[in-house]
């Protein structure tokens, strides 16, 4: 596994680097703090190990392979992220009631990774540019998937506590309303860099 320490420098670089959900996830514990949070990131952190199962299998280049495919797919995942991001944008102070602050829940982070291009490009250099396991096909994916899942959980949590460590700023309306709206934009500008890889 002479491939390793670069495998793991570029997963960090790649999956660690500020993308739709790493930034919705330090939105997400911004907003809402870590452990409302924590659902959240499970589900993404989950969401990428489906991911790497599908990027690993070869199904997203014969759906991408299909006429008309790529428009409806960026579609698809353009309009979740606009979702995701008006929910940032439009969260009330920390000061007001939970029940109109629903925090973004498992299966949004789970949708989330599997809608999100930045992640299929990611795993697909990944997947491709390094063998861990010479000579064992299913040995080397499940090294690498297996490596993965510890890198995305670290960064994502790392990601999470960023954001929560700017909590103390959502108490007041003005300063909640400037830094929703800037990770809102944030998001909707990561997602319009990583769509066109469905183009590709």
């Amino acid at each position: 596994m002479e491939e390793l320490p670069g495998f793991v420098l570029a997963g960090l670089a790649l999956a660690g680097s500020p993308g739709p959900a790493v930034l919705s996830l330090a939105a997400t514990g911004a907003a809402f703090g870590a452990r409302r949070s924590l659902a959240y990131l499970v589900g993404i952190v989950l969401g990428m190990v489906g991911v790497m199962a599908i990027t690993a299998s070869g199904v997203v280049g014969l759906l991408l392979a299909i006429p008309g495919a790529t428009p409806v797919v960026a579609i698809l995942a353009a309009a979740y992220f606009i979702y995701l991001a008006w929910r940032i944008a439009t969260a009330p102070p920390l000061g007001e009631s939970t029940s109109e602050r629903r925090q973004p829940s498992f299966l949004a982070g789970l949708l989330l990774s599997l809608v999100n291009p930045k992640g299929y490009a990611a795993m697909a250099a990944l997947f491709s540019g390094f063998t861990l396991m010479r000579g064992a096909v299913g040995l080397d994916v499940a090294a690498k998937m297996a490596v993965l899942l510890v890198v995305i959980a670290a960064s994502s949590v790392a990601w999470l506590l960023a954001g929560t460590a700017l909590t103390r700023f959502f108490r007041e309306p003005r300063s909640n309303r400037i830094i929703n709206m800037l990770f809102a934009i944030l998001l909707l500008a990561s997602v319009a860099v990583a769509l066109p890889i469905w183009n590709h």
